[in-house]
């Protein structure tokens, strides 16, 4: 049985599937070689509304695998550095103690008749060299009734100190020939050590200046057994007397803080005396107003002591000769009590008490101390 479709059947009408090449209500016919009542139209129908076979699909290009390494130019292979040598940590020698005319170390003891000095460098960050210098000088001048005792301490250097503690027996003792009594020769002296280390600071261009506050104490015997003690000081070196025990400060410390030395130096022309963050300075450089050297500081700085004639009687029997390193951190009759107390194993141990004392509470400064006993006789 035959079937035959009429052209135009609504199996076939374009007007709801559009065909490539099939006319377009809109856009008219186009150059398809299938009619629209072309019985072919089935099959063009199926290829078009059938997908595209799996084979058919577009394949992916497969990726190449992302380079582990940078495609640039290799880096660099880094070179292992130098092995680091530590060297091997020697400890350091203990500090070999000298005499007061040796060569200064770290400490400096000496030990003598009816007398004991001990210095020790002080800690301070920018101290390169111990500064402080001591005297004992037995038999001053070939007199054996005679002893000088000073302690130096130098600032601005080693040199005005380590020439005072060189010189000034000398001088002292020539001065003491000339007569006109011990504290006019004490005056003298001190004057004498100042021009003599001008003038060879003056001559030698490369010599460091600087300065050194001293004290001295001339002990002096006398044929009938009186003694005597000459102290003279210049700067802030200080001497203490312990007269039955009790404390007995034989010098005054000559800072810029004192009003009659403000006065003296503002008295002078060019005179100034400034408060530097709580300290006292003249010409807002130099906090003590006496002592050896200091030329740039002169005519404020002067080296002009200030001397007390004190009799030796049974009731003094110790003297205390001490920088300011001492002095800022202890006071004139714990230093008296506490040499008293060590005494009794010898005057070495009271001036190295007194010395680890002052370090102990935390002074930086150069320390020495230089402690001599009153009833043991010259002779």
């Amino acid at each position: 049985m035959s079937c035959a479709v009429a052209p135009g059947s609504p199996v076939f009408s374009p007007s709801r599937l559009l065909l490539p090449g099939a006319p377009d209500h809109h856009h008219g016919a186009s150059n398809s070689p299938f009619l629209p009542a072309s019985p072919l139209r089935f099959f063009a129908l199926r290829a078009r509304i059938r997908p595209d076979p799996p084979c058919a699909k577009p394949q992916p290009q497969p990726q190449p695998p992302a380079p582990t390494t940078p495609t640039a130019a290799p880096a660099l292979k880094r070179r292992r550095p130098a092995p680091l040598l530590v060297p091997v940590a020697v400890p350091a020698p203990p500090p070999v103690l000298a005499a007061a005319n040796g060569a200064m170390t770290d400490e400096v003891a000496e030990q003598g008749d009816g007398f004991a000095a001990y210095c020790r460098k002080g800690k301070g960050r920018k101290r390169v060299e111990m500064e402080d210098r001591h005297v004992a000088a037995v038999a001053l001048g070939g007199d054996r009734g005679q002893a000088l005792f000073g302690v130096f301490d130098g600032h601005g250097g080693k040199s005005a100190a380590e020439f005072a503690a060189g010189n000034m027996a000398r001088i002292m003792a020539e001065e003491l020939k000339r007569g006109g009594g011990a504290e006019e020769a004490a005056r003298r002296a001190y004057l004498r050590t100042d021009q003599e280390f001008s003038c060879s600071s003056a001559e030698d261009v490369e010599a460091p200046s600087g300065g050194a506050c001293c004290v001295t104490a001339l002990l002096r015997e006398s044929g009938n057994g009186r003694r005597q003690l000459v102290v003279s000081g210049a700067g802030d070196c200080r001497a203490v007397l312990s007269r039955g025990g009790r404390a007995e400060a034989l010098t005054d410390d000559h800072r810029a803080s004192r009003r009659d030395e403000r006065d003296r130096i503002e008295a002078l022309r060019g005179g100034l005396v400034l408060n530097c963050r709580g300290v006292w300075r003249v010409q807002g450089s130099l906090a003590v107003t006496r002592g050896i050297g200091d030329a740039h500081l002169k005519p404020w700085v002067v080296a002009e002591p200030e001397t007390a004639t004190v009799d030796v009687d049974d009731r003094c029997d110790l003297l205390i000769l001490a920088s300011d390193g001492l002095w800022d951190k202890v006071g004139n009759q714990e230093a008296v009590d506490v040499a008293a107390a060590a005494c009794s194993g010898g005057l070495p141990a009271a001036c190295r008490r007194l010395v680890e004392m002052a370090a102990a509470r935390g002074s930086t400064d150069d320390i020495s101390v230089l402690v001599i006993n009153l009833q043991r006789p010259l002779r």
